[in-house]
């Protein structure tokens, strides 16, 4: 926790001349970028396996029709199946699971009034005027949603709301164009529930943004904006 609060404090150093009183938030964002810098290699492997998943539809296909009476053959060839062609139905989950861990140091830092033992000294940084320390819960009671920081969350709102409309037409587009085996899903219980939940799972950002510190919530809305635009990159 100290050698990260201690890098959140030094970029956001680097960043006061440009940002001043908001320089924290800006090196959250910073922060998240180098995160989401050192994932692009995995992410771009999740697009490669997407579209390896989308040309192994009309062998899964023709195995669907062999096994129709049978749905453990079918699940164990369409894992023979993966298996031969190096497909895994899980390689998009990963770029995502390996930015929780930061999310939940931004969270822990924000909330957190001591670190290694003395003040946090990062709970007195803000966004504009809504502390980075605070929930949507504290600008409401300090001002109502069109007060100061209220106005900050509510443009925070807006970015997120529209970020997850596009990625649900998009989303929504892919699992339709590839749809699961059925069963579940191959050999994988439980994806195909994962696979019709996925394109609405952008708007839960919303309820995130909403319950937890603001720190914590420009990261979550910097990675889906990141990812938002690098999906339009990487599934064209």
């Amino acid at each position: 926790m100290s050698v990260f609060a201690d890098l959140v404090d030094r970029l956001a150093g680097l960043l006061q001349p440009l940002f001043h009183a908001s320089a924290a938030a800006a090196a959250i964002v910073l922060f998240t970028a180098l995160v989401r810098l050192l994932v692009h290699p995995l992410s771009r492997a999740a697009a490669r396996g997407q579209r390896a998943r989308a040309g192994l539809q009309p062998k899964i296909a023709e195995l669907r029709a062999k096994h129709a009476r049978s749905p453990e053959k079918f699940q164990k060839a369409v894992a023979e199946l993966h298996a031969r062609e190096n497909v895994s139905p899980l390689s998009g989950l990963l770029p995502g699971m390996l930015q929780i861990p930061a999310f939940f140091l931004l969270y822990h830092l924000f909330s957190s009034t001591t670190i290694g033992g003395e003040g946090n000294d990062l709970l007195t940084h803000s966004l504009f005027a809504a502390p980075l320390c605070d929930r949507w819960a504290d600008a409401l009671g300090n001002g109502g949603p069109f007060g100061p920081a209220g106005l900050v969350y509510l443009a925070l709102f807006v970015l997120v709301a529209a970020v997850a409309a596009y990625n649900y037409r998009r989303t929504k587009r892919t699992t339709d164009a590839i749809p699961a085996p059925a069963g579940e899903a191959g050999q994988v219980p439980g994806l195909g529930a994962v696979t019709r939940v996925a394109p609405f799972l952008s708007f839960f950002t919303l309820v995130t943004v909403a319950v937890v510190p603001l720190a914590a919530a420009l990261y979550v809305v910097t990675s889906t904006t990141w990812s938002a635009l690098e999906r339009t990159r990487l599934y064209r």
